[in-house]
């Protein structure tokens, strides 16, 4: 006979019985376990959704501000801002609509890089991108947007136009017209330098086999690779004239005067020839004539010729440098009058030449000849070619005096390979030609001379 159970424990064995069963069944197990991941696959998919719309949008973003860096950096005037606010539109991005702020500055910080100088011009774009199922994983943006919690995006550029620093060899510092000029020239040889104009120049015939041709005003057809438009340089000798020495000629210049035969005479004081031994600086007051050939010594650092009041007259003779030697010729003085200031030969002849080559160190480091720029009147010169012939290392400078170039200027026998002239107007014609320059300067560094340098804007670049 069975046992009955008492209630009490029929109703445990119906539990157990329960938990048995239940434990054994298992349907259902998957919809409790997704009970429990449906909320972090919905938030790790739209944390997903959303960073990469974040990520594309961004991407976008930065695109528009690369152009409109770019797009400031070569405008450079005064409305750059404006041209990289059109510039962001054209990328769907408008300053002031749909919660889009650009921003642009031409006076940001420049990386630290090869050739980038200030200004350096940034554009920032920033934006608001709504939050959606990101926040499930608890992300609540970084600020509000209509009320609602948002992200803000932003990216930004920093472009600037960078400067082509080139040594120039030959510089016309007019500001008017046009201070560079060539006709037929096919023998000026610039290779590895720059020719530069103050205002306008012009090269018919040959480019002057510049590397460069550079001009503040219109190129046409001077060097290689030719530019327009260009800053103007100052000028980078004016302040050689404080070396000059005071004038101690006592208001007396003697002047050559044509005498029988039409040769020209001076006083003897006035007159050299053979060899002179030169230190420091020597003034000579009025024109200075050779009466024969002249061999000037000097030490190491050279020496200063003074000519006050005075040309040279080379007469049908030579002035040159001995090996070792070094010579700066200064033409100084007043205005007015029929005081010439510059080298000539007033013998009719064509044997005269001056061959010498600039100090490499002192006050007149790299200096051949130096017209005083205060001189205005007596300055114009033309040079034939082989009255005299020039074998010259070093610098010419004329700042205010038109020079008309018909003949061949070569380096000085004991110099180095370096010939910069600065005038104010310049004029190449026919065979007139420069030697071949040294690449890069280096030549006239080994003459000891700072060459004039252009600064020719780039084209803009990305640096960040």
């Amino acid at each position: 006979m069975p046992t009955k159970l008492s209630c009490p424990r029929i109703i445990i064995a119906k539990i157990a019985h329960g938990l048995v069963s239940l434990h054994a069944d298992r349907r259902g197990n998957v919809a409790v376990m997704m009970g429990f991941l449906l909320p972090i696959m919905i938030g790790a998919l739209g944390l997903g959704f959303e960073v990469s719309n974040w990520y594309l949008q961004t991407r976008a973003m930065q695109n528009a501000a690369d152009a409109a860096a770019i797009a400031a950096a070569s405008n450079g005037g005064s409305n750059y801002d404006v041209e990289a606010k059109a510039v962001v539109a054209q990328y769907g991005f408008v300053d002031g609509s749909n919660n889009v702020k650009v921003t642009a500055t031409n006076n940001a910080t420049c990386p630290t890089g090869p050739n980038i100088n200030p200004p350096c011009y940034k554009v920032t774009i920033t934006s608001t991108a709504p939050l959606y199922l990101s926040q499930v994983v608890g992300y609540s943006g970084d600020t509000t947007l209509n009320g609602t919690q948002g992200k803000t995006l932003s990216s930004a550029a920093i472009a600037n136009k960078p400067i082509i620093k080139q040594p120039v060899c030959l510089l016309g510092l007019d500001k008017s017209g046009q201070a560079v000029t060539t006709n037929g020239s096919p023998n000026a040889d610039f290779t590895g330098c720059t020719v530069m104009s103050n205002s306008g120049s012009s090269c018919n015939g040959s480019d002057l086999k510049a590397f460069m041709g550079v001009a503040a005003g219109t190129n046409n057809g001077c060097g290689e690779k030719q530019y327009s438009d260009a800053p103007p340089l100052d000028d980078p000798y004016l302040s050689l004239a404080n070396n000059i020495p005071p004038d101690n000629c006592g208001g007396s210049y003697p002047q050559e005067a044509k005498g029988a035969g039409g040769k020209y005479t001076v006083a003897a004081s006035n007159q050299w020839t053979g060899t002179k031994a030169l230190s420091g600086s020597l003034q000579v007051c009025g024109d200075l004539q050779l009466t024969g050939n002249v061999t000037i010594d000097t030490a190491v650092d050279g020496a200063v010729l003074v000519v006050q009041n005075g040309r040279l007259d080379l007469n049908g003779y030579s002035l040159k440098t001995s090996n070792g030697s070094a010579l700066t010729i200064v033409f100084s003085g007043t205005n007015g009058g029929t005081y010439q200031h510059y080298p000539t030969d007033m013998s009719g002849g064509t044997g005269s030449s001056l061959d010498f080559n600039a100090p490499k160190s002192g006050d007149w480091s790299g200096v051949a000849i130096y017209q005083d720029p205060k001189l205005t009147t007596g300055i114009d010169f033309t040079y034939a070619g082989n009255r005299p012939t020039w074998n010259i290392s070093g610098l010419i400078y004329t700042p205010n005096a038109s020079i008309t170039l018909s003949g061949a200027i070569n380096k000085s026998t004991n110099g180095a390979t370096c010939l910069v002239m600065v005038t104010n107007d310049v004029t190449i014609n026919g065979t007139g030609g420069i030697y071949q320059q040294s690449p890069n300067g280096s030549g006239c560094k080994d003459a000891g001379l700072n060459m004039p340098t252009a600064q020719i804007p780039g084209r803009a670049q990305l640096v960040y």
